[in-house]
């Protein structure tokens, strides 16, 4: 049934919700997996924390990255809706990979090998899935429907739906303290992708269309590139010929930059492979398509503000995505995760099902906010894009300097109650409601159609190199000082050594010594003051001896690791807040 332009006018299109529910399954997949990823990392194969994080950030990173790809040829080829059935399918290869990893788990060679196989699969898969679906969103739309916000909220709730019950369900088979156990959590969130690319393959022919009926996200043959074929029969061969020449110019200077900063990153700053790729393109892409010679001077400058835009997004994202890594490791070590009730009832929560905090929190909120965001704009006081996004690193910042003072003068083996994990989590999660389903509306309202779905891809190219920076912060996270003590309990006396990287807490001869890993004691119940707090001493001392730092900022507690984003984001908020006003004479009427 074809839906009139009058019933689109009356509520959002029946496609929104499609497209709700299919997003859904695809983040249940991916955030089923994410929750588990540096604990299977660190739990199973026993990799050390900093190579765990820059595993985890170059996947995160390449996730992001492979939108251009299938942007790419979803413009010119495939169109949406083929791409996204490619993608869901290579996903659900990946995650089976996975399952295979955590079933060979104890065959550390192999094991990683297909893991490694398996997020290859996914992180092409994600290219083909992402950039395609959320430009479907705004095609459902007029091109001044006020309602696209408000879609992309709405399509911002499947994503935290799917994202809210994807570590509960993996994290309840997955992690159960048992590594064998991390395969079921995978294959689960497998299922889910399967079931995601079923109900999209059979419900798109009815749904997906444009207000006036047309199918939207076909093989390109639609009306817009028609009119740009016509556009271009109108121009002389001579002015055809030399735009073609200029294009490939463009694309010859472009390759050039591309190559050239590879080898600056990867060979001169000593930057991996990976990292040195997403870098190097995150300046090339931008910088090919902003000179495309096919461009408005308008159409221009509204790609400048989605690029200045994108670019202070790193900034959110990076420290936004420490929930996969060190605030991860953070739930695991430093917060008190017991519920008891009257000794009656006792329940250790898994720190996989944190990452279902943030979900719940922009299920609850994302509806007010959507009624606050009409509201002001009946009454004419909604903030442009680029105010709300400033508003959005501000909370970011608010979010750690909470948790910065929950954890300042924390004495070692004193984990923090879990409320300041959920406080961090909240104002993150009113920051995120600011900013991401904003970005993504912004894109579409920005964005020349015949580079829709190659925009949006750069848009997402920015999360990318935020997740590969966000990976290399994580790596600042410093460890607990109850990690780095043992005792000697033979005879009651205490010493301190410094455990192996793969250590696996259990109790090991090391020299014909005792050791056992500090955390298994209790530092408070240490009856000896003189000991414990020589032991204190010593343990403060050490860490202080070797601090971590980043370009010149020394990182020796957690405080220090969590004020670093405090610092970023803040500095970030204000720099956007001020550019805003020219951003909005930029956009040329949009808001």
């Amino acid at each position: 049934m074809t839906e009139g332009v009058d019933t689109v006018k009356k509520g959002h299109p029946k496609g929104i919700y499609l497209l709700f529910v299919t997003e859904m399954w695809e983040r249940f997949s991916y955030y089923g997996m994410r929750a588990l990823f540096v604990l299977y990392m660190t739990k199973a194969l026993f990799f050390d924390k900093a190579y765990s994080s820059q595993i985890y950030g170059s996947y995160t990173g390449l996730v992001y990255l492979t939108p251009l790809i299938g942007g790419y040829v979803a413009d010119r080829y495939w169109g949406n809706r083929r791409s996204i059935m490619a993608g869901a399918l290579l996903m659900a290869i990946g995650q089976f990979f996975m399952f295979l990893s955590g079933t060979f788990f104890e065959d550390v060679q192999l094991a990683t090998t297909l893991m490694f196989t398996g997020l290859g699969f996914l992180i092409f898969g994600n290219g083909f899935f992402k950039p395609n679906i959320s430009t479907m969103v705004g095609q459902l739309y007029l091109p001044d429907d006020k309602r696209k916000d408000s879609a992309y909220t709405i399509f911002y709730m499947g994503v935290n739906t799917g994202s809210f019950i994807a570590p509960l369900i993996c994290g309840f088979v997955g992690d159960t303290g048992h590594p064998a156990d991390f395969r079921w959590g995978f294959l689960a969130a497998c299922i889910g992708m399967i079931l995601g690319l079923i109900v999209f393959s059979v419900f798109k022919d009815k749904y997906l269309q444009t207000p006036s009926g047309e199918a939207i996200g076909v093989i390109p043959s639609s009306k817009d590139e028609k009119r740009n074929r016509v556009e271009a029969e109108q121009l002389d061969d001579s002015n055809n010929e030399q735009q073609t020449q200029s294009k490939t110019k463009i694309g010859f200077i472009w390759g050039v930059v591309l190559a050239s900063l590879f080898a600056l990153l990867h060979f001169v700053a000593d930057m991996d492979i990976i990292s040195s790729i997403v870098f190097s393109l995150a300046v090339a892409a931008p910088g090919y398509v902003i000179s495309d010679p096919s461009l408005t001077k308008i159409e221009r400058s509204r790609i400048w503000v989605i690029y200045i835009i994108a670019f202070f997004v790193i900034f959110f994202w990076s420290a936004f995505e420490q929930a996969g890594a060190s605030l991860t490791y953070f739930a695991e070590e430093q917060t008190n995760r017991d519920i008891n009730f009257f000794n009656f009832f006792h329940w250790t929560i898994p720190t996989s099902y944190f990452q279902s905090v943030n979900a719940v929190f922009i299920i609850l909120f994302a509806p007010l906010f959507v009624a606050m965001w009409t509201r002001l704009s009946k009454k004419g006081k909604e903030p442009a894009s680029p105010y709300k996004q400033s508003i959005g690193l501000f909370l970011l910042a608010m979010g750690y300097l909470v948790i910065a003072f929950g954890v300042k003068g924390l004495e070692p083996g004193v984990k923090v109650s879990m409320l300041w994990l959920l406080s961090l989590y909240m104002i993150h999660t009113f920051g995120e409601l600011c900013l991401s389903p904003i970005g993504l509306s912004m894109v579409n309202k920005l964005a020349p159609v015949r580079f829709a779905s190659l925009l949006m891809a750069i848009w997402y190219l920015s999360t990318a190199a935020a997740n590969i920076f966000a990976g290399t912060l994580s790596s600042y996270y410093p460890q607990p000082i109850v990690e780095l003590a043992s005792v000697l309990s033979a005879e009651k006396e205490y010493s301190l050594t410094l455990l192996p990287e793969d250590f696996n807490e259990s109790v090991t001869e090391k020299e014909g010594t005792k050791v056992i890993p500090f955390d298994r004691i209790i530092f408070s119940k240490i009856e000896d003051k003189s000991v414990k707090t020589q032991l204190q001493n010593s343990l403060e001392k050490q860490q202080l001896e070797n601090p971590k730092s980043f370009m010149g900022y020394t990182i020796s507690s957690l405080y220090d690791f969590f004020m670093l984003f405090v610092f970023m984001a803040g500095i970030a908020s204000i720099i956007l807040f001020f550019l805003s006003k020219r951003l909005l004479k930029m956009m040329h009427g949009v808001r």
